[in-house]
């Protein structure tokens, strides 16, 4: 029997960059395949074609042998791709029944329909309320609705995006099992992940992509993480450098009974928050998606949230009533989760995105700016992080993922903060990316920086900090001590488990 699918020599080209380069990659029925490579190694561009969001220059798509092309995601959706994208595509005021509904064409979210998903869903093993409207469902539930959404088309081939971003292990083990018995029942799955020990753990083969070229197919089960790192990016990933030991400073960051109000219909309230973070400490703020997190950056930041008891004092300045410039100007720096829109302009050049935070405390020669110094400096952040393209005049917009979220916390080390609020600092990055990110806050922590890192991801938490909280329905726990916390007891306190009663550091 022919492959499932086939992708034969695929060449995209984006001007004089080429994304993908002679690419081949067999998916075989039953089999769940991992697609690795660092950021911008190609694989983004290679599933959008396989899913009709582009077209190749050069090449061949083949499914069950037979040659294909797709000019739109409808047509591959009929041939049987069915996809499910790392960021949810999800209406917060429907529920799961009517999201799984304007999938499906002519479809309406009616008893018929009901019985129809609940079936699926029972298959499968994703139990979900349909009745529920999605802005009340945790991660690991929004999941299993795009999941669901893409299986009620039968698909024959199933690709996943990093689908366990934003999961517990909990969520990931269920997921999992959802993946094998999708597997089982014959689809080829298509698997995207930087977590290798999950490919390690999931997936019978992988294909390696490197600067848009096939460098490996192996068996990621015979095959060591570390091993696949070194094929991804080309050459070893150090391990992170523990800071030089170094005794902690003073509380520089200070929240004392802080109690936000939640702005619109779905965010969520703030309920008397405490938490200090000392010069030279690393504190990390582990929970699932939608529970706080974001208002608390923003607080945090000053960007927003209507403070209604409490306060934040930042190296000893009560900035509660202040914006976000007063509080750089009070030593503090901020990475945001949204990478465009709100950490850059996306079609701004990365040399004039550095002006967005820089304004408050440097002298660019305002009101004019010095763009000579922009450049410099600009330079200097792409040089020290290996941020690609290397060019200043690019735009924001222009860079992968990981490459602008490496400019994005290159830029706020930059100034030398004596506090820096970091908001998912790896999400999406690729190892290499991510360990760099990681040893650079390690170090910053080393020079006497309090380092606050909002993360969804345990490993990262547990790699980084010095004390781990956890934020679950708008509420902090009391921060324990990392060393000796396990993956298995964070998650637990991530979803109330009454085994979890934190206690104090």
């Amino acid at each position: 029997m022919a492959p499932r699918v086939e992708l034969v020599g695929i060449t995209r080209r984006f001007g004089a960059l080429t994304a993908n380069a002679g690419v081949d990659l067999t998916l075989e029925s039953g089999v769940i395949h991992a697609l690795l490579g660092e950021n911008g190694a190609g694989k983004s561009t290679l599933v959008k074609i396989l899913y009709g969001l582009l077209q190749p220059d050069a090449g061949e798509i083949r499914i069950d042998g037979r040659p294909v092309r797709f000019d739109s995601p409808r047509a591959a959706r009929a041939a049987g791709i069915g996809m499910v994208f790392q960021h949810f595509s999800l209406f917060e005021d429907f529920t799961a029944l009517e999201n799984i509904a304007v999938s499906i064409p002519g479809a309406v979210a009616d008893r018929r329909l009901r019985a129809r998903v609940a079936a699926k869903a029972a298959e499968f093993g994703l139990a979900i309320d349909l009745d529920r409207p999605v802005h009340s469902l945790s991660a690991g539930e929004r999941q299993r609705i795009e999941i669901l959404r893409a299986l009620m088309l039968d698909p024959r081939v199933l690709v996943l995006d990093e689908p366990t971003s934003v999961l517990t292990p909990a969520e990931t083990e269920l997921l999992f099992r959802t993946i094998e018995a999708v597997a089982r029942a014959g689809a080829a799955v298509l698997f995207i992940s930087h977590k290798l020990e999950e490919v390690r753990r999931l997936c019978s083969a992988a294909t390696i992509l490197r600067a848009g070229r096939v460098v490996a197919r192996v068996d990621p089960r015979a095959t060591p993480a570390k091993a696949l790192a070194s094929l991804m990016v080309g050459t070893g990933i150090a391990d992170l450098r523990a800071a030089p030991a170094h005794a902690l400073g003073a509380p520089v960051l200070v929240v004392e009974g802080l109690s936000v109000a939640p702005e619109g219909a779905h965010g969520i309230a703030l309920e008397r928050l405490d938490l200090a973070v000392r010069a030279g400490e690393i504190v990390a703020i582990a929970g699932v998606a939608g529970n706080g997190q974001s208002e608390f950056y923003a607080a945090l930041s000053g960007e927003a949230g209507a403070v209604r008891a409490g306060r934040i004092a930042i190296a000893g300045l009560d900035v509660t009533r202040a914006g976000i410039n007063a509080r750089r100007r009070a030593g503090a720096a901020f990475v945001p989760e949204a990478r465009l829109g709100q950490a850059t302009l996306p079609q701004a050049s990365l040399a004039e995105n550095v002006a967005l935070s820089w304004h408050a405390t440097e002298d660019l020669g305002q009101p004019l700016l010095d763009r000579g110094r922009l450049g410099a400096i600009a330079q200097a952040v792409i040089g020290a992080f290996d941020v690609r393209p290397a060019a200043p005049a690019a735009p924001a917009a222009a860079l992968s993922g990981g490459n602008l979220q490496k400019y994005i916390v290159g830029r706020e080390i930059a100034r030398e903060p004596a506090l820096i609020v970091i908001d998912q600092p790896s999400w999406g990055v690729d190892a290499r990316a991510a360990t760099h990110i990681r040893q650079t806050l390690i170090d910053l922590a080393g020079r006497g920086a309090a380092i606050l890192v909002i993360t969804q991801d345990l490993d990262e938490a547990l790699d980084l900090a010095d004390r781990i909280a956890v934020m679950r329905g708008g509420r902090l726990s009391v921060p324990i001590p990392a060393r000796g916390a396990s993956r298995e007891t964070i998650g637990m306190m991530m979803t109330g488990a009454p085994a979890a009663e934190a206690v104090p550091a």
